[in-house]
């Protein structure tokens, strides 16, 4: 054996990812990466949720629930992950769900986490407690989809909406589960708040990651940029994470969901953990589609695992409003149940933040990568080579461990 064979053999040569995420081959190990790189108090800040934390787990389960049933002798010579979502062409279904205080990850922040995704053509969903405005964002690559609290204040709930329309948003995605803030235990054991404040547990996260104080101390201060760009009468109180959330409107109903559709001309989102009834009245109300969301388990602990709700409530809202779901997805495999079982999409939401904190754009980009290999593979060996097919057939393709006793 030649050594250049012998080296490629051992993987010092080719069939490796270049760069500095040459040993990041699946989203676990940039979860790894991320812990390594982040102090404790952020890490359960990405890595936390609500009470008991039992619906982060669930999520994750549900979708080790699924069992495939591939086609055989399907040829998978060519397979393309593209699709449409939303008027836009995507080369895949994936995106990037919105996620808050996202500098405090990594100072590049939702910036990097746009670049990101319009490099890879996947969406990307900006929160209303971004760190950066949709302004900033937009003047950077492409306008982004836009989340939004409606909050008490409805001169802020009108202005966030008309900064989306000004700035291009295709989408906009109110989220119904945030009557009141979610019970985030670990982020009130650490005393979590925006700008970050020196305790005895930041001094001495200084100490043991470097790296990423140096980051944060040598970048501008971080705030809820959003959202305050839009209280013009500046009556949002401090810069904590709850006095923040203490202006959601905790009386958001029906009424207000119809005004709000009445002001906004595109594609309106309902998101949060909607059963089919509730999907159903959306839609009738003129409402677009649902993003299927228990926040990844940051609000009501021991909700219903999202993926559980896609084939449900697709059977309810009909083949043409769009459902797009996310919380558990880790993986392409987790994407293609989520197509096969009647998603238009699936959306990533730690996953991301952790190549985010691993290694800035170039780590969103690497785990959008590992997704959309993944995928690509899952879609050759079950015998589905399109997008297309893959939700087509899905229903012949998938069954649950319990329809096949327990396998």
């Amino acid at each position: 054996m030649k050594l250049s064979e012998a080296l490629d053999f051992v993987g010092l040569t080719r069939g490796r990812p270049a760069g500095r995420f040459a040993n990041l081959h699946t989203v676990a190990d940039v979860h790894r990466a991320a812990r390594r790189a982040l102090p404790r108090g952020i890490s359960d800040y990405v890595d936390g949720g609500a009470d008991g934390e039992v619906s982060i787990t669930a999520n994750e389960r549900a979708f080790d629930e699924f069992r495939w049933l591939p086609d055989a002798l399907v040829p998978a010579d060519v397979v393309d992950t593209a699709t449409t979502l939303a008027g836009g062409a995507w080369a895949m279904p994936v995106g990037l769900a919105p996620t808050g205080y996202t500098r405090m990850i990594h100072p590049a922040g939702e910036i990097a986490v746009a670049e990101a995704a319009a490099a890879a053509y996947a969406p990307y969903v900006l929160s209303t407690v971004a760190t950066t405005t949709i302004e900033d964002v937009t003047a950077a690559t492409r306008a982004p989809w836009s989340q939004l609290y409606a909050m008490r204040d409805r001169a802020v709930t009108d202005d966030l909406v008309r900064r989306a329309l000004e700035a291009g948003s295709p989408v906009l995605e109110i989220a119904v589960d945030t009557a009141v803030a979610g019970n985030r235990v670990r982020d009130r054991r650490n005393g979590l708040v925006i700008p970050p404040r020196m305790t005895p547990s930041t001094i001495f996260g200084i100490a043991i990651k470097p790296r990423y104080w140096m980051g944060m101390l040598t970048n501008d201060s971080i705030d809820f940029a959003q959202v305050k760009a839009s209280d013009l009468a500046g009556r949002l109180p401090g810069g904590s994470i709850a006095d923040i959330t203490s202006g959601f409107d905790a009386a958001l109903d029906w009424d207000e969901i119809a005004r709000i559709r009445g002001i906004w001309p595109r594609t309106l989102l309902l998101k949060g953990p909607l059963g089919p009834a509730d999907a159903a009245r959306a839609r009738d109300l003129g409402v677009d589609g649902v993003h299927l969301s228990n926040h990844g388990g940051r609000q009501l602990d021991r909700a219903v695992a999202p993926i559980d709700l896609v084939a449900p409530v697709r059977a309810a809202v009909g083949s043409d409003a769009l459902v797009v779901v996310d919380s558990g997805v880790r993986s392409g495999g987790d994407v293609a149940i989520a197509i096969a079982l009647g998603a238009d999409a699936a959306f990533l939401g730690r996953p991301y933040l952790w190549g985010l904190a691993a290694g800035g754009r170039e780590g969103v980009e690497r785990v959008l990568e590992i997704v959309r290999a993944e995928l690509a593979r899952t879609m050759a060996l079950v015998g589905a080579p399109t997008i297309a097919a893959l939700r087509e057939r899905g229903p012949q393709l998938i069954a649950q461990r319990r329809t096949l006793g327990g396998a």
